[in-house]
């Protein structure tokens, strides 16, 4: 790697780069997530043992035919080839099969001296032509020299969306051959149909290709994290991958009365952490078929015959029961369970109070407050408060007795000192193992274990919460805004202003992890300009965006960022962006670190306040 170029005047870098003209950034108009998913259950790519994608890794050429072949209507009925298709694939080569289908379906063909060369790097032309031969194009379809009419067509039918490669002989990453599958999906063939359609399912509405109908058609269960649950299911979970609350998890992470489901194609489980807790104030349209149920003010729908045989005439709940819905993948209630399923000891804080006058299921009428609690495990629960006096911010406990579910204000436990470099105590009391921290920003939460307050000064109102177990260890602790892990990081890459007077509306335009997001017309006036930004709520309807801190130029070192003769700490999901052309893409510290890049880091604190580095732009030297 050549060594960067540092420059003496960081300001005015951090300046140049603030007041870049508006771009429009690349996005993929769906997640990595929501893409990878997408080309895994449909068996186009497949992980590891431990079901990671390896996004990073370049693709070789008999990877990509066999991609390609598992993308096409005849993939799922390809084994080894009945011949050696090509001098260098032999009949016993491990993708022989799908070479010989690949030719065969007119995908892929060989070198001038005949030879195929499975192991060579595939590069953007190769790839972009097979996905266009997939479409119906053939060689008659383009005109002028390979490979520029396939590379007008494959950005054209708009196949490179998330793409990072740019130049037809530049190799393919597996993520690049993520998004180019799935774009694959909602494009159009030649006559004129969506592809998605020849695999048997549809795009929704808005002509995108739909993940949820995609992936529910192959999915099954749910069932109860309760008992043998784990007999029920077709694979070990620690032989697949987990989806906890739609973020990658651990088997591990999955706690009694989670609701899973499973697709065992994809060796996947999907996991619902999801409850609500409070006291049945309707079953419609009746308590014998019962298709939803109201609690807190809040209807739901009953997914499962289970739930619906539970909260029947039949079952053991009815109206004014206490209990705890089990809520699936969609928000609806998928099993029911007694109060005690909701956690009993539960601390976190209150997000939101509503009153309100509710059934009791005997013909009368009483008062309560439904209120959201953000737990220090991260999860929203609702409950239902009868005694009042709850408000906002406020730090409680939930307990459970017979059958009825309490909350209890819990008296501010402050607590200041340094936590010890290896993040295993916090001024003078270490932290238990397992010990959990929630963060609580504007009504936002993020939880991580103590390491990540390495090194942090705490002070003043920082700790809202903490409790000591039997050994005086800390198990639990409640921060007021102290790391900036509640926010989510990217570019601002457009800023206008419209009008004049109380007429004036500004429009922004962003990035966040390599989605573009548009706010139009908008009264709310954020002090940000073009550049990196905090975000905090939805990417697509924001609460407030902020500008980052310029740390400069300089290089990236392991976990950190040195800069103007200090070091900064790297986020773990440091958001990594090549400006190129105009346009920021999305990319990853390993990439930029090979290459002939100049980087600034942007952070949005210090490290002794609990700051990191959120976003480096790399700009090719």
């Amino acid at each position: 790697m050549k060594t960067k170029r540092f420059f003496s005047a960081l300001l005015a870098a951090c300046l140049s780069l603030s007041l870049l003209l508006p771009v429009s950034a690349a996005g993929s108009g769906v997640s990595l997530a929501g893409a990878s998913q997408a080309v895994t259950a449909l068996g186009i790519m497949a992980g590891d043992g431990s079901g990671n994608l390896n996004l990073s890794a370049k693709v070789s050429r008999a990877e990509f035919v066999v991609m390609a072949v598992k993308a096409s209507p005849a993939g799922d009925g390809v084994g080894q080839a009945a011949t050696s298709p090509y001098p260098d694939v032999p009949r016993s080569h491990w993708a022989s099969g799908y070479v010989e289908a690949a030719v065969s379906m007119g995908l892929a063909g060989a070198f001038s001296d005949g030879t195929f060369r499975p192991d060579r790097e595939i590069t953007l032309a190769e790839g972009a032509s097979m996905a266009l031969a997939l479409l119906g194009y053939g060689a008659g379809d383009f005109s002028g020299a390979y490979p520029t009419g396939q590379m007008a067509m494959f950005r054209n039918l708009k196949l490179d969306k998330g793409v990072s490669a740019l130049a037809p002989d530049a190799a393919l990453t597996r993520q690049d051959a993520v998004y180019l599958f799935y774009n694959l999906l909602s494009a159009r063939t030649k006559e004129g149909q969506p592809y998605i359609n020849s695999l048997g399912y549809s795009l929704n509405a808005a002509g995108q290709v739909d993940l949820l109908s995609l992936v529910n058609g192959e999915m099954e269960g749910p069932v109860v994290a309760q008992g043998d649950w784990k007999a029920q299911l077709p694979f070990a979970p620690a032989q697949g991958k987990v989806y906890r609350d739609g973020a990658l998890s651990a088997p591990g992470a999955i706690q009694d009365y989670d609701v899973v489901y499973w697709n065992r194609d994809m060796n996947t489980l999907w996991v619902s952490s999801k409850k609500a807790t409070g006291v049945i104030q309707a079953l419609e349209p009746a308590g014998s078929a019962p298709a939803s149920v109201t609690m807190g003010g809040k209807t739901y729908p009953i997914e499962t015959s289970q739930a619906a045989y539970a909260l029947s005439d039949l079952g053991q709940y009815g109206l004014g029961s206490s209990v705890t819905l089990l809520l699936g993948r969609t928000g609806g209630v998928a099993a029911v369970a007694d109060v005690s399923a909701s956690v009993d000891g539960q601390i976190g804080v209150i997000t939101a109070v509503s009153n309100g006058t509710f059934p009791d299921g005997q013909g009368g009428t009483y008062t309560a407050q439904n209120v959201t609690l953000l737990g220090v495990d991260g999860q929203t629960r609702q409950y239902q408060h009868r005694a009042g006096g709850m408000s906002v911010g406020a730090v409680v406990r939930v307990t459970a007795r017979e059958g009825e579910m309490a909350l209890r204000s819990l008296s501010s436990a402050r607590l200041t000192g340094k936590v010890s470099a290896d993040g295993t105590k916090a001024g003078k009391y270490p932290f238990a193992p397992g010990a959990t921290i929630l963060d609580v920003a504007e009504g936002k939460g993020a939880v991580f274990f103590p390491e990540r307050l390495a090194g942090v000064e705490l002070k003043g109102e920082m700790v809202r919460y903490y409790s000591l177990n039997s050994q005086g260890e800390i198990d639990r602790m409640i921060l007021n805004n102290v790391t900036g892990d509640v926010y989510e990081y990217g570019i601002l890459t457009d800023r206008k202003e419209e009008g004049q007077g109380m007429n004036k509306f500004v429009t922004y335009q962003y990035d966040i992890g390599g989605n573009s997001y548009t706010i139009p017309s908008s009264t709310t006036r954020w002090p940000v300009g073009a550049g990196p930004i905090q975000l905090l709520g939805d990417p697509a309807n924001p609460e407030k965006l902020y500008s980052l801190n310029c740390a400069g130029t300089g290089e990236i070192l392991g976990s950190q960022f040195a800069a103007g003769g200090r070091k900064y700490t790297l986020s773990e999901q440091v958001a990594v962006y090549e400006h190129r052309n105009g346009r920021y893409y999305l990319s990853s510290a390993a990439r930029v670190a090979e290459g002939d890049y100049t980087l600034t880091a942007w952070y949005d604190r210090l490290d002794p306040e609990g700051g990191r580095v959120r976003v480096i732009v790399a700009k090719e030297s």
